[in-house]
């Protein structure tokens, strides 16, 4: 860890930035906290590099060409610093967190290298940067009540006016072979109870009418929160009125040591102006029952689950790491379908993980079909550095699936997904569903784009434009792999219009 440096602040009034982001959600969401601290700092937000004065590159390490487009990158940006050296240049998130000194080995023209748990530094860091030269700092994973650790403590400059993200938790307690987070966000630290609420509830007053719930594992978010009031309780004799804010009102009055996820969704669904509830992403071995309850209670929240299953064979299942087998993961999928009527479920698989035999990869397309996903990430295994998977590689290189195998499997499991959204979305063909619209197609402005409930891309003709965040109802006339086709019955809600300006949780 480099330790923090303290500067006087540097007027940026009127300069201009661009944040380009790698990976996931979460990353998408860090950038738009940066974004919100640049701008309440006076800058202005532009589209080409070429026209910036700030430049920050927030990475990702998932993927094993993470740090080739990183690299290629800030190899392009290095013409343009010597262009005009004035130019600042950051390099944020999990790739910095993970390679620290070596970006700036690789890449001296970087004047700034921070990580996932000094997003909040960002301003400090350049301001430092500009005044005394080049600065790696990486913080590791602090103690919860170190609120400015969560991203969602900073303000933010929304992407979409209607829809936000809401940082429940940061870190994973779990340990994935193929997965780099817990190593890079460190370990899992849920968010108060009653902050997240009041922030749902900013964010509502703000016009945001979709709200996705964000972790690495959202659905035990809480349980750790729990644990401590617990503890608080044996060591000062009984509950206080803080329970509730550290874990709601219904952990209150039953002060169980489990996950608080189901009933943070009941309270976000109970906010005025919250119309939709999505989350991203939970783990199967920590999915309850009164998850599922939760989901079918909340008109809130959609009818979408994204349930990773990332193998069917429970040999490879038992090397990732997982916690469940094939048989359980169906168990529970069955158990959501039951619950949650018109649920549409995707989810994550890996194919080609280290050992991964031909006999393994058949119960994965068994369990895909079964399972008959909507819509299905898959990836061809890509070794990270650091990873269990990638150490188990180096010392047995044997394990290693071809890559024209992976390749031959990747393509036969995508026609079994296929098959399954086509199905799917054929399902609906008929069905009157509420949309909530996206903005004009990209091939055709006279029609219009949206996304159903049940996450699904739909694609209609409108007589007139409609404002991105505007509720409507679309009948289902036809149904393609990945998106359905529609006609337009009607506009329920109208687009509720709001200044876009960097928003501070109260």
């Amino acid at each position: 860890m480099t330790d923090q440096v303290n500067d006087t602040a540097v007027s940026r009034q009127g300069k201009s930035y661009v944040v380009k982001t790698y990976g996931c959600q979460m990353n998408e969401h860090d950038s738009e906290r940066i974004s919100g601290l640049l701008e309440a700092d006076g800058m202005n937000r532009v589209d080409d590099v070429a026209d910036a004065d700030v430049i920050v590159l927030n990475t990702c390490c998932i993927r094993e060409n993470a740090d080739n487009k990183l690299y290629g990158a800030l190899g392009h940006l290095k013409v343009l610093k010597e262009q005009n050296p004035d130019v600042q240049i950051a390099v944020g998130g999990c790739l910095a967190q993970k390679d620290r000194d070596t970006i700036m080995d690789r890449a001296g023209h970087v004047d700034v290298v921070f990580g996932t748990h000094n997003v909040h530094r960002a301003l400090e860091l350049l301001d430092h940067a500009q005044e005394h030269g080049p600065i790696v700092e990486i913080l590791e994973a602090t103690a919860r009540d170190d609120q400015e650790a969560f991203p969602s403590a900073l303000p933010a400059r929304r992407e979409v006016d209607h829809a936000g993200w809401l940082t429940i938790q940061i870190g994973c307690d779990n340990t994935c072979a193929f997965c780099i987070v817990p190593a890079v966000r460190g370990p899992e630290i849920s968010r108060p109870f009653g902050e997240l609420v009041d922030e749902a509830r900013d964010l509502a007053a703000d016009g945001v009418s979709e709200i996705t719930l964000l972790g690495q594992n959202v659905n035990s978010y809480g349980r750790d929160l729990a644990l401590a009031r617990r503890a608080l309780d044996i060591s000062e004799g009984g509950a206080d009125e803080g329970d509730a804010f550290w874990c709601g009102d219904r952990w209150a009055t039953d002060r169980r040591a489990r996950p608080l996820f189901g009933d943070l969704l009941r309270n976000i669904g109970a906010i005025e102006g919250v119309h939709r509830i999505r989350y991203t992403s939970p783990h199967p071995k920590d999915m309850r029952t009164e998850t599922f309850e939760a989901m079918a209670e909340t008109p809130e929240v959609c009818e979408h689950l994204h349930f990773p299953l990332q193998a069917g064979s429970d040999r490879v299942l038992k090397l990732m790491h997982r916690g469940y087998t094939s048989e359980r993961f169906l168990e529970k999928l069955a158990e959501a379908r039951a619950t949650i009527p018109g649920l549409a479920v995707s989810t994550d698989i890996i194919v080609g993980f280290p050992g991964e035999t031909d006999d393994d990869f058949e119960r994965t397309l068994e369990v895909a079909a079964a399972a008959e996903f909507a819509s299905a990430f898959t990836f061809v295994f890509s070794p990270r550095p650091g990873t269990e998977a990638a150490e188990l590689l180096d010392h047995q290189p044997e394990l290693a699936v071809p890559h024209e195998v992976a390749v031959e499997r990747y393509e036969r499991l995508r026609t079994v997904i296929e098959r399954s959204s086509l199905k799917a979305n054929q399902s609906r063909v008929g069905v009157v569903e509420e949309v909530t619209v996206e903005g004009p197609s990209k091939k055709d402005p006279s029609v219009l784009t949206g996304r159903t409930r049940r996450n699904t891309l739909i694609h209609f003709p409108s007589p007139s434009p409609i404002k991105p965040g505007t509720y409507a109802t679309v009948r289902v006339l036809d149904a393609k792999t990945n998106h359905l086709l529609g006609e337009l019955v009607e506009i329920t809600i109208p687009a509720r219009h709001r200044t876009r300006i960097p928003v501070v949780s109260g």
